[in-house]
């Protein structure tokens, strides 16, 4: 009877462990199961969004947040360079970026899976990345035994294998027992050196650099060359004497900063007058559209920003109905952001009329190219003093050379000559433009 109740006792305790067993493993799955709904089937992919109706793929510039980084809603995550303008990839709200779908430099489609993300309150940190590690099979992530003669001490390199000298010698050494070093190396035949050839010594560096051009630079190159081969570009110059309008921004530039925050430049001038002179030639505001000439009633002034990565025009709406403070406000504004790389299609779309300031840059001279389809674009230029003729007399004034690139299709040499005069006229004496 005493061996019966000690055979019951050890079964019910077998099975006890296997019980226990069994819910080690349920639970075990349980576990992945769990993970695996409360975590992978939250996260969202984010795809490349629509960026405008005429742009349909980009380059993946940057990067700006690595899988594992947690990010505040509507933070950037990601930039894509266009053949325009630079799109913004946001986070649709706050919590992780856990994988990349593309790499930088790739070229991405809209519509396309750019990265995953999971939401969250910010909080829910890196442990996503490092829960997924830990979800995968047993066989992939636990450490494999090696044998003892394999293991090495972390951080400690393997030791080099032996010199072939070494070797030699041992074989050596194991047949002729006790011949000396000097003997076993003079039995070692050794391999004659080859003369090497000394290099010729060139003066200076002969360095060269490959770098891909940017979609905004290809895309420049393409409209100029565009611009070449369709307009009958032909240009003219004249000098305006600045000394009024000197005389005037040095006046008022002060009251200006005062009262409106804006600096007073002489690009609002410059606005202003060619404004004026577009309504007097409409020529030069109008623009050629397969076999018909379309004419604006509205100055949509582009005005020419140079950015690290190209020159850029974002375009200033009805400057006509625009004062000098209206303009300069909007001129730094446009500047600003053409600067932060943060101008949109809607603030370079359209424009009738291009103004260039390569003045700034030191410019005496120049012709610029026109901005298709717009039938002209006027150049300024750096203002140096010059011994003039006035009522009879040599006098020293201020003189800035302007020039205006017209297309020949739609302007005649009377229209555009007659275009740059008026605005001559209006530059050398502000108050006329109270008179228009």
């Amino acid at each position: 009877m005493l061996s019966k109740r000690i055979i019951a006792i050890a079964r019910s305790r077998a099975s006890s462990a296997a019980l226990s067993r069994g819910l080690n493993v349920a639970n075990s799955h349980m576990r992945v199961a769990q993970f695996h709904s409360s975590k992978l089937l939250q996260a969202e992919t984010v795809k490349v969004p629509q960026m405008a109706e005429s742009i349909s793929e980009g380059t993946l510039k940057t990067w700006h947040k690595q899988p594992g980084d947690t990010v505040e809603a509507d933070e950037e995550i990601a930039t894509i360079e266009t053949d325009k303008i630079d799109v913004s990839v946001n986070a649709p709200s706050a919590g992780t970026l856990t994988e990349h779908l593309a790499a930088e430099e790739d070229t991405v489609s809209v519509g396309q899976d750019l990265f995953r993300f999971e939401p969250g309150e910010g909080g829910a940190s890196k442990d996503a990345v490092k829960d997924q590690q830990e979800s995968k099979p047993a066989q992939e992530t636990t450490d494999k035994t090696e044998p003892a003669d394999q293991q090495v001490e972390k951080g400690t390199p393997p030791p080099p294998p032996p010199a072939k000298e070494d070797i030699r010698a041992k074989d050596t050494a194991g047949v002729q027992g006790g011949e000396s070093k000097k003997a076993l190396k003079e039995s070692t035949p050794s391999k004659p050196k080859e003369s090497e050839p000394i290099p010729a010594r060139t003066p200076g560096s002969r360095n060269e650099t490959r770098i891909k051009m940017s979609r905004m630079r290809l895309r420049i190159a393409e409209r100029l060359k565009e611009s070449q081969n369709a307009a009958a570009s032909l240009t003219t110059f004249n000098e305006v004497d600045m000394s009024s309008l000197i005389e005037f921004r040095k006046k008022y530039k002060d009251e200006v900063l005062k009262t409106q925050d804006v600096k007073l430049g002489f690009m609002s001038p410059f606005v202003k007058a060619c404004s004026l002179a577009l309504k007097e030639i409409p020529a030069a505001n109008a623009s050629i559209e397969g076999d018909e000439i379309v004419y604006r009633d509205y100055v949509d002034m582009s005005v020419a920003v140079a950015t690290p990565k190209g020159l850029v025009t974002p375009v200033l709406r009805n400057a006509e109905g625009m004062n000098f403070v209206e303009i300069e406000k909007e001129i730094a504004g446009l500047g600003k952001k053409a600067r932060d790389g943060k101008l949109t299609l809607e603030d370079m779309a359209g424009g009738t009329f291009t103004i260039s300031n390569g003045g700034v840059f030191g410019s005496l001279y120049g012709t610029p190219i026109i901005n298709l389809p717009q039938a002209a674009v006027l150049g300024m230029h750096s203002i140096k003093e010059k011994p003039v003729v006035v009522n009879g007399q040599i006098v020293i004034r201020p003189i800035m050379v302007v020039a205006l690139t017209y297309d020949h299709r739609l302007l005649d040499g009377r229209e555009a000559v007659t275009f740059l005069v008026k605005v001559k006229d209006y530059l050398e004496d502000p108050r006329k433009m109270l008179l228009a």
